[in-house]
């Protein structure tokens, strides 16, 4: 079934729950926007597409999508893959394979491809997963010690070295204002879980190099100032040369945004009891990556950090997640200046946190106790992903991890347990 659930929610809608949706939109954008700026940083884009993905995407994910609370924008599992796709195709060559992901994506879910979610092997889930926590923490260092390098490689093997050395030019101050986000952020989830502490922590860890005049780098003092309104969409120039070279890309694009939001979607499910539509989810995804890459965005996808915070701020149908959208956009037409002000380092900072809660270290131990094959599989799928190729990894993964289930015909297929995003 492929019917938006926004149709079915506003059956009986009420007052009560308009203004319940309100109040978890608007909190969950202000923890969404300083992800969105710094999801699209790390990614090799600039914090405006940031923006912009998280309007024009999560407006149609809500609009669109299979699932009551679900809300979308860019996330950190897309860190590797967009950085990926500019540092080898440039920018454009990014907008194109979101638009191609789109299309696939809307091939799926017309032919009732969200199901088959349930067939990608759990440990290949939870490799790249860690995988991809690894590769933005340390590309995040630069950042959070503030280290003078023009250029990060984008091969991890290269990163590395080239970070150490460097590593005599730490900056005294963006580490002081990095550990100090970091701890405020930890401090507001522990305390106050229901309350936007992101935006708190990093405005705080921000206001303090604008008080005492830190040699810090901020948003503007990097990107220059941010735009205060939308861009007018445009269609990326296509070749049969330039599709057939970023088909793969686009395949890799596909695959996460189905995969992330459908893993959001049941997490989703089991904090409301309820229960969400693969198939308009898929479909909603293809719409909202198209729509982000013609506003010039980075991919789209369900969020599970955001989806989550909009469930405990009380969010009880997409209503919400079209206030998320449209909060945001106001911030970027009445105050896209104060998002200048933001410190790299307190950003940094919350990436670093987002890589370590995407690994879930707590559940590491579980991973150890179980299959032999199942562990090969988790940090083949690991190693594959941080040394290697993203795309190359899931593929792996999955083709290793569909040949063993065949060799085990009388185990019926797990129960996921998602990670937390």
């Amino acid at each position: 079934m492929r019917k938006p659930k926004l149709l079915t929610t506003l059956h009986g809608y009420s007052g009560a729950e308009f203004f319940a949706d309100i109040w978890a939109g608007v909190t969950v954008a202000m923890v969404a926007l300083p992800l969105s700026l710094a999801i699209a940083i790390a990614s090799g884009a600039g914090p405006v597409q940031g923006l912009i993905t998280a309007i024009v995407g999560g407006f149609m994910i809500s609009l669109l999508g299979g699932s009551r609370v679900q809300i979308g924008g860019p996330t950190g599992a897309f860190i590797v893959v967009v950085y990926a796709v500019i540092h080898e195709h440039g920018y454009d060559g990014l907008v194109l394979a979101t638009l191609m992901a789109g299309g696939i994506l809307l091939i799926a879910g017309w032919f009732r491809a969200g199901s088959l979610i349930a067939y990608v092997p759990e440990p290949v889930i939870n490799g790249f997963t860690i995988g991809i926590g690894v590769i933005i923490a340390t590309s995040q260092i630069k950042d959070f010690f503030g280290l003078d390098i023009a250029r990060l490689p984008a091969d991890f093997l290269e990163k590395v070295p080239a970070l150490w050395e460097v590593r005599d030019g730490a900056n005294l101050a963006a580490v002081g204002v990095a550990v100090a986000t970091m701890v405020l952020i930890i401090a507001f989830r522990k305390l106050a879980p229901r309350l936007p502490g992101l935006i708190v922590a990093v405005s705080l860890g921000s206001g303090a190099v604008i008080l005492f005049d830190l040699p810090v780098d901020t948003i503007a003092s990097r990107f220059g100032d941010l735009p205060n309104h939308l861009p007018m969409p445009t269609l990326p120039e296509m070749s049969f040369g330039r599709v057939s070279e970023l088909f793969p890309s686009a395949l890799t694009i596909a695959f996460l945004a189905a995969i992330e939001s459908l893993l959001s979607a049941v997490v989703a499910d089991k904090m409301i009891g309820g229960s969400h539509r693969p198939n308009a989810e898929v479909t909603a995804q293809g719409f909202a990556n198209i729509a982000s890459s013609l506003f010039g965005g980075v991919p789209v996808t369900g969020a599970i950090a955001r989806t989550a915070t909009n469930i405990r701020a009380g969010g009880k149908t997409p209503v919400a997640g079209l206030v998320h959208a449209l909060t945001i956009l106001l911030v970027m037409i009445y105050a896209s200046h104060l998002a200048g002000y933001l410190a790299m380092p307190a950003l940094a900072a919350l990436l670093v946190l987002t890589a370590w809660n995407m690994s879930e270290p707590d559940k590491w131990k579980s991973y150890l106790e179980g299959r032999k094959t199942d562990i090969f599989l988790l940090v083949l799928t690991l190693v594959l992903t941080v040394l290697v190729d993203l795309t190359v990894a899931i593929g792996t993964g999955i083709a290793l991890g569909l040949a063993l289930r065949l060799r085990r015909r009388n185990v019926p297929l797990e129960e996921w347990d998602v990670p937390k995003h």
